[in-house]
């Protein structure tokens, strides 16, 4: 198949009215890998979507048609598991609108991202794809992402939606989970970008969601995020996700990709033809793919090229610099001194490993290495020892041969930094992790390396969360995940001070994998994977149950120290919670903080974790500077999903709010008092006598009724225990059940009459 290669010059698009059925039909599917269908008589153009999201992967003509060889060279950006760790929506957006550039030059409509899923298992093959573990730092920072790219006149497409959590059996395994964490874990983040940013598509997911298919499920594609979200754009599916096309079209699943070969497009006209779907819903899907092609036409050109390599290459060493997180620094080894004597060992200072495996690799329009980084800022005597290898099968004595050599260089060193991770083959989009263990060659140089030259660091190469055995016993840890084509300049930039290292952690670093949430319950069985941790994801989990971690959420040094003040938090009009906080820098170099708010309710009626972060923020200090930080924590964020009325409910309260610097490490704590949403629930005979008593409109009169009959019950308070309250006993038995225990006929006693009475007057419209 020959792609349709268009570089449209502003032409109007036609309303749907003026299209026959087959042509509507044409447009809900693609016509090859990355390109929309045009239809030649009515003037619409073909356009082009393509991978993304840290970089634009555009296919070159005439390249497979798979769509996964050559493709144009582009700027490889940190992927998300590095670039969400620099918590900042200001550098995210300036990614973001060096990818809507790029995209723009190259005559691309949509750039296929960002990925936003729950970091559910740290053995996701794809979480290198992927933000947090928490869904306002996906929602807030994936937000920041589509207003970046969209400024550039370019779309987005948010993916992937949703609860897609893992790649074992990603095609048609049902990720089973309950209302409430599928509603404020897995949903709360793209409800933030969809409210926040409106992408122009939205990628539904390959998997189902509690038994139903994704790309044909009309509560997620069209009641939640339509009617509920007010998203105005087109849902497409993830490439190969559509199930049965016709009941797909219903559900408000727009966009085929790739091409069908026309075999769905027969089949909708089929089915329009029979009456079985309604022309109406045709109509609609084929109308959001003209106004995705009229988006797409209007922003055509928008950026002139050539590109400039050199300025996306210098924010793209930036952004590394700012996604290293700076574990631990005992005893102050790092900055490296410039003059100092350095081994640099392990295969990825020399070969780094900078993006993962899968549909978002990019051709990188050049690439650094630590070790040249290293020795560019160096004065002093730098030796490289390779140390081991990422080969499949190394001899054994290639193996010690790169040992000894490493022991060696340390054993000379002032210093020695060894470069730690997973070769490639081990995280890739379409298959998952076993454990989260670094090679056991790897672990075993570490130890030699520290026998000989105690004063290492550590340098972390890794998509997902690694355990660290060693953490203990090396002074210095840099987890500087997967940096894009600028990484190894910037990771010497970090190393010798020149930056100063600011990320925080997005996503919990385990003791053990045994100690994950999803441990029991990943990757499931039989193509169900049951949700068993709720609404304890993450650090949600490590912390309701008190558990050791090697590194907690938001968690990240510096090579400053920073003092927090006293937080005092109040709502403001709107019903948010604005909090304020003291901050300064009190060390000697200027650096950044990242400052954490967290809320909890102690004694609330539902279930929660411990603390969940509700607001952040990045804020740049110069050595001895104090600023006064706001953050805004929204009172749609303090809501939590009400499975009785199927809606979200402010529960009121006094909530406690933390002022953090990690989940783990509370700088300041203040209470503030926010009112709740009323909630009247409808009475029926399996409500409970608490629930009852408790109605605005009927509960006094139950009350009434309940002591009356308690007191004509002679005898029971003598055969209770000494306090037993026996009228709270009954609060949980359901009204309909109460009349049991009334003795006779007596006047006001509880009956059915008087419950289907009560439960009338209750339900019934209250006058205003």
């Amino acid at each position: 198949m020959t792609d349709v290669n268009t570089t449209p010059a502003p032409v109007t698009i036609p309303d749907v009215s003026e299209l026959t059925l087959e042509e509507k039909a044409s447009l809900t599917c693609g016509a090859s890998f990355w390109y929309t269908k045009p239809i030649e008589r009515a003037g619409v153009p073909a356009i082009m979507v393509t991978d993304g999201p840290h970089g634009l992967r555009k296919q070159r003509e005439g390249g497979d048609h798979l769509g996964i060889g050559d493709s144009v060279p582009a700027t490889c950006f940190p992927p998300a598991v590095g670039l969400g760790s620099s918590w900042d929506v200001d550098l995210v957006h300036r990614v973001g609108e060096a990818l809507g550039v790029e995209t723009s030059i190259e005559n691309v409509a949509v750039l296929l991202g960002p990925g936003i899923n729950i970091k559910r298992s740290p053995l996701c093959g794809r979480n290198f794809e992927y933000l947090s573990e928490d869904p306002i730092v996906s929602g807030v920072l994936g937000a920041a992402i589509v207003r970046g790219i969209q400024s550039q006149g370019v779309g987005t497409s948010l993916k992937h939606f949703a609860a897609n959590n893992q790649e074992d059996d990603r095609m048609r395994s049902s990720s089973d989970v309950d209302p409430r964490p599928l509603r404020e874990i897995y949903l709360r983040g793209f409800q933030r970008v969809v409210e926040d940013a409106q992408p122009w598509t939205v990628m539904c997911s390959y998997n189902r969601i509690n038994g139903v298919y994704a790309s044909e499920d009309p509560w997620l594609l069209t009641q939640v995020l339509r009617d509920e979200w007010g998203f105005e754009g087109l849902v497409i599916s993830d490439w190969g996700a559509v199930n049965e096309r016709v009941p797909g079209l219903a559900a408000g699943m727009d966009l085929e990709m790739p091409s069908s070969n026309g075999v769905t497009d027969a089949q909708i006209v089929t089915a329009v033809q029979d009456g079985s779907l309604d022309e109406g819903v045709l109509d609609t899907a084929a109308g959001r793919v003209l106004d995705l092609v009229r988006k797409a036409t209007d922003g055509a050109g928008g950026v002139a090229g050539p590109l400039d390599v050199d300025a996306h290459h210098a924010l793209a060493r930036e952004a590394a610099g700012r996604s290293i997180v700076l574990l631990k620094n005992e005893g102050q080894v790092l900055p490296l001194a410039k003059d100092a004597t350095l081994a640099v060992i392990g295969e990825f200072a020399g070969k780094p490993r900078y993006q993962g495996a899968g549909s978002s690799m990019i051709n990188p329009t050049r690439l650094d290495t630590a070790l040249d980084g290293i020795r560019e800022l160096a004065t002093g005597e730098v030796v490289y020892a390779r140390g081991f290898s990422n080969a499949v099968d190394v001899a054994a004595d290639e193996t010690a041969a790169l040992r000894d050599e490493a022991v060696a260089a340390a054993s000379g060193a002032d210093v020695a930094v060894v470069f730690l991770g997973l070769p490639a083959r081990l995280e890739s989009e379409g298959y998952d992790r076993d454990d989260i263990d670094l090679p056991a060659e790897q672990l075993a140089l570490l130890e030699a390396v520290l026998e000989v030259n105690p004063k290492t660091v550590v340098v972390l190469s890794n998509g997902g969360v690694v355990a660290l055995p060693f953490a203990d016993r090396v002074p210095a840890i840099l987890e500087a995940w997967l940096l894009g084509q600028a990484g190894g300049g910037a990771t010497a930039d970090v190393l010798f001070g020149d930056v100063n290292p600011s990320a925080k952690l997005t996503e919990t670093i385990p003791q053990r994998l045994e100690d994950t949430p999803a441990f029991l319950d990943f990757p499931g069985e039989f193509s169900h994977v049951r949700y068993g941790e709720g609404l304890f994801v993450g650090y949600r989990w490590y912390d309701a149950r008190r558990m050791e971690v090697a590194f907690p959420f938001g968690h990240g040094l510096s090579y400053t120290t920073f003092a927090y003040g006293d937080a005092s938090a109040a709502v403001d009009a709107n019903g948010d919670v604005e909090v304020t906080v003291a901050v300064t820098n009190t060390g000697d170099r200027a650096g950044r903080e990242v400052v954490q708010v967290y809320t909890s309710l102690p004694g609330g009626t539902v279930q929660r974790p411990v603390r969940e972060l509700k607001a952040f923020a990045s804020v740049a200090l110069e050595p001895g500077e104090t600023q006064v930080v706001t953050l805004t924590v929204r009172r749609k964020d303090l809501a939590y999903w009400d499975i009785r009325l199927d809606a979200w409910v402010v529960e009121g309260g006094e909530y406690v709010v933390d002022v953090a610097a990690s989940s783990r490490d509370i700088r300041s704590s203040v209470g503030v008092a926010v009112e709740g949403d009323p909630i009247v629930l409808p009475l029926s005979r399996t409500s409970s006598i608490g629930e009852v008593m408790a109605h605005p409109v009927v509960g006094s009169m139950v009350q009434a009724a309940i002591a009356q009959m308690m007191s004509g019950m002679d005898g029971v308070a003598d055969i209770m225990p000494e306090g037993v309250d026996a009228s709270k006993m009954m609060e949980s038995f359901p009204i309909g059940r109460a009349g049991m225990f009334a003795l006779g006929d007596s006047d006001g006693a509880i009956n059915p009459e008087m419950i289907d009475g009560l439960i009338a007057m209750a339900n019934a419209p209250q006058q205003g």
